[in-house]
């Protein structure tokens, strides 16, 4: 069940510049939100430490939007780390359930690929914990959650998506 709502925190706790860049990718169509410990942090009144993003953009749209600005990172799964002024904004493309990935592993056994993308609901049951796999959207002022994770912010309870 996805839940959303507005929440109460100030605005002036945000990243303007993780602002602008979600704006930039709804604005070319993209689905994108803050996600994670920065949404926890400000339903919790916190001033987060930093802003990450999920999108349903790939590596390569993403590359191609921000340009020189953009570097595309990682093996298991490509992540994008974008810099902006003395800031760097990490943006990852919404994840396949897990049972979904494909998953390439080399000789030891070690998972060295696991690109399967999926929507930002299959990206949400992908994440370690309910409180993390928490949306927000600064532009509509929404917060969406997809597994629980807003009633377990206020019982302040950390609960596991899945098997533990």
């Amino acid at each position: 069940m996805t839940t959303t709502l507005s929440p109460g925190f100030a605005k002036d706790l945000l990243d303007p510049d993780g602002v602008a860049i979600i704006q930039q990718l709804q604005a070319r169509g993209h689905e994108s939100y803050f996600v994670g410990g920065s949404v926890r942090d400000l339903l919790l009144q916190r001033r987060p430490k930093d802003f990450d993003i999920a999108t349903d953009a790939r590596p390569e749209e993403l590359k191609r939007i921000f340009g020189r600005r953009c570097r595309i990172i990682g093996r298991r799964f490509r992540l994008v780390h974008l810099h902006v002024g003395s800031s760097i904004f990490e943006i990852a493309t919404f994840r396949g359930l897990p049972s979904d990935q494909e998953v390439a592993t080399d000789d030891s056994g070690f998972v060295v690929r696991a690109n399967t993308f999926g929507t930002a609901f299959e990206d949400a049951k992908s994440r370690d914990f309910t409180v993390n796999a928490l949306y927000y959207d600064p532009v509509a002022h929404l917060v969406i959650d997809h597994v629980g994770g807003l009633v377990d912010v206020e019982r302040k309870v950390l609960r596991t998506i899945g098997d533990a």
